[in-house]
């Protein structure tokens, strides 16, 4: 049943995967098909068609390689100028990259048929190509927020309830956990005061020193303060009240703000204190948020995923540290859609969370990769959207100041130029996936513990 599971979570996040590249193709073949450029082909994925079938102008199809997808149209390259000016689709030029640029727009102007002066993608106005190049990350975004909020406002996000999940049965300090790696409880360790109190794992913490316990972390804070104080605490377990007095420790253990965030020094490390501990921990529940709260956490959502992409040479060269040596991997680090998968089947196997929880999880799995995918692609880099973008921005610029200071029309920007450059990145993506398909394979991501 485990392994059925497992396989039914990563059907489901492949799935989703796969339907979000299609629609992010979607977003761009609407807009081109409404600003009149022709596109003779929408594909999902890469290498060998599977299936594709011709509707109108335009071949709809699936390949082999579901590793992405792209819409093809006509004019992506603006044919040269010669010497007087004029447009010239061949050019003598012995230079390799030159040549690369030539054949190019000589494979361009070959798909060019009667009546496609107009509808080619590099005569349409800035802003046009602007919006077809961001309809799809913004289609991913789209997702991302529609999958995020049925999750925050539809199921709930997890928080601590006052239901006893586990009970320690010693006190070891945060540090000599950190400095011995100590799990497992030694004779000269203290009995943990909820042991000792008699508490039990699926209890209900209903008052704290008389006062009744509503919150976790209410109740957090005032067994914090309540070190070497025996403290009445009364208790819900099986339908029954039950009452008995607890004694917190003084125990060396992490700061927490106001927002119940863990507080860290300047070297990212938690920062520590003695304070009260009784050794119990909260069973988590889900508790639906206003829809108000959505965009916010989209946001930090795409403010991690940013810190990800700028810092992504040195987080790679840390996956490739971990895949080769003993180093662990950062679970904050990028994956491949490998990774991606093995975390969907690890939460679908856990038959312990309820079932809601898990559909939770991997519809927020699915809206989370849209939100990457929305970034990745505004990167100004060619082959993706963000330098088709920062290409047309460009264009912007020149004929600005071209007009301000009367000069002649500079013309549309020679991406095709730019082709040196594109395979560069084509390739250093290509081995991106590679080094992150290898990691997650041999030194997966552990996020579960």
């Amino acid at each position: 049943m485990t392994v059925l599971l497992f396989i039914l979570g990563v059907l489901f996040v492949a799935v989703g995967i796969a339907l979000s590249i299609a629609l992010h193709e979607v977003g761009h073949l609407l807009p081109a098909k409404l600003f009149k450029v022709r596109v003779t082909q929408y594909m999902v994925g890469f290498g060998k068609t599977l299936w594709s079938k011709k509707k109108g102008e335009t071949e709809y199809g699936v390949k082999a390689i579901p590793l992405g997808g792209y819409v093809s149209m006509i004019g992506m390259y603006p044919p040269a100028k010669d010497k007087t000016g004029a447009a010239s689709v061949r050019q003598s030029s012995t230079g390799m990259f030159q040549q690369l640029a030539n054949d190019a727009r000589q494979a361009e102007a070959e798909r060019l048929q009667p009546g496609d002066d107009n509808r080619v993608f590099y005569k349409l106005p800035v802003f046009k190509r602007m919006i077809i190049m961001l309809g799809g990350p913004f289609v991913n975004l789209v997702i991302g927020v529609v999958l995020l909020g049925i999750v925050m406002v539809g199921f709930g996000s997890a928080q601590p309830s006052t239901t006893i999940s586990e009970v320690n049965k010693c006190v070891v300090s945060a540090a000599q956990q950190a400095e011995t790696g100590q799990t497992d409880c030694l004779p000269s360790d203290p009995q943990a005061p909820a042991t000792a109190a008699g508490i039990l794992p699926g209890d209900t913490v209903t008052a704290f020193d008389g006062k009744p316990v509503t919150d976790w972390y209410e109740l957090t804070r005032w067994i914090r303060d309540a070190a070497g104080e025996a403290t009445p605490i009364t208790l819900e377990r099986d339908g029954q009240s039950i009452s008995t007095t607890i004694t917190p420790v003084l125990s060396e253990r992490p700061v927490f703000d106001d927002s119940n965030e863990l507080v860290l020094d300047a070297n990212g490390d938690p920062v520590m204190e003695e304070v009260g501990f009784v050794g119990m921990g909260s069973t988590q529940k889900l508790v639906p948020q206003p829809v108000t709260d959505v965009l916010p956490a989209v946001g930090e959502n795409l403010q991690a995923i940013a810190g990800v992409v700028l810092n992504l040479p040195q987080r790679l060269a840390d996956v490739a540290e971990a895949a080769f040596s003993d180093a662990p991997r950062d679970p904050n680090g990028p994956m491949s859609v490998v990774g991606v998968g093995r975390i969907a089947g690890e939460i679908s196997a856990m038959e312990e969370i309820p079932f809601e929880a898990r559909a939770a999880s991997l519809i927020g799995l699915v809206g989370s990769v849209n939100l990457a995918l929305f970034v990745f692609n505004l990167i100004p880099l060619l082959p993706l959207d963000g330098g088709h973008v920062a290409g047309a921005l460009w264009e912007a610029v020149r004929r600005g100041f071209a007009k301000l200071f009367r000069r002649p029309d500079p013309g549309p920007v020679d991406i095709a130029k730019l082709l040196p450059l594109t395979y560069v990145v084509a390739i250093l993506m290509m081995g991106m996936g590679a080094l992150l398909i290898y990691a997650d394979i041999v030194k997966p991501v552990n996020i579960f513990g």
